[in-house]
């Protein structure tokens, strides 16, 4: 009988906490901006992203940005170039969840498969053509691939790898934008084969089936992309 007492009064302490702290109960933990935040007991304060100006201080001009102005620079081994507007680059970005990005394609160039871990992205492709698609987790590992014309969205859902290469006869350019302030990207080549400090070259070999010289052959080519 005591025990069925306790039970129903746990119910009442549940409930009576839940409607007077609504929002608490519902809400989840908030998305984070940064890769990792381990706790450091030295320090009295730290945020998940970046402290915030004196208001006093800030201008119209924070609010302001170039960064996605100019072309980026296309001569490399893929023939892309991916210029971002986040928090890193536009301060006045910081709290506000969203972000941006201009990537210049030259002809035949691609945006290797790459995933964002915090926000998914759309894409407007502004001139050009390009074929776009990205691939579902397991255990399906769907690709679902388009090729868009100059005034087309595609979406590429969050943390999916996926990928853009220009298949018209010239250069392209696309603009994206995330709801994160600070997307991340990590391209699938370079997470594998250029991480720092390297992944076991054993590792690579048995989930990659390749042999010890695919491996070096590989690290080297992508070290360079």
């Amino acid at each position: 009988m005591a025990g069925v007492l306790w039970m129903r009064l746990a119910i009442l302490v549940f409930v009576a906490t839940a409607a007077l702290h609504p929002q608490r109960s519902l809400a989840a933990d908030e998305d984070p901006l940064q890769d990792f935040c381990v706790k450091d007991t030295t320090q009295k304060l730290h945020v998940n992203g970046f402290p915030c100006k004196d208001p006093a201080q800030v201008q119209a001009s924070d609010f302001a940005s170039d960064s996605l102005k100019k072309p980026g620079n296309t001569s490399n081994a893929l023939g892309v170039a991916v210029t971002p507007a986040n928090v890193l680059t536009f301060g006045g970005l910081n709290t506000q969840g969203v972000s941006a990005a201009r990537i210049d394609f030259a002809p035949h160039g691609l945006n290797p498969p790459h995933v964002h871990p915090r926000a998914p992205e759309i894409l407007f492709l502004a001139k050009g053509t390009l074929l776009v698609g990205f691939v579902t987790s397991t255990p399906d590992n769907k690709l679902f691939a388009q090729t868009i014309q100059a005034g087309e969205l595609f979406i590429f859902p969050r943390g999916l790898v996926h990928f853009q290469l220009n298949v018209g006869y010239g250069a392209a350019l696309a603009f994206s934008a995330f709801n994160s302030q600070n997307p991340g990207t990590s391209q699938v080549a370079k997470v594998l084969f250029a991480s720092t400090p390297p992944i076991d070259d054993a590792v690579l070999e048995k989930a990659l089936q390749l042999n010890a010289a695919d491996v070096q052959r590989l690290r080297s080519l992508i070290s360079k992309t």
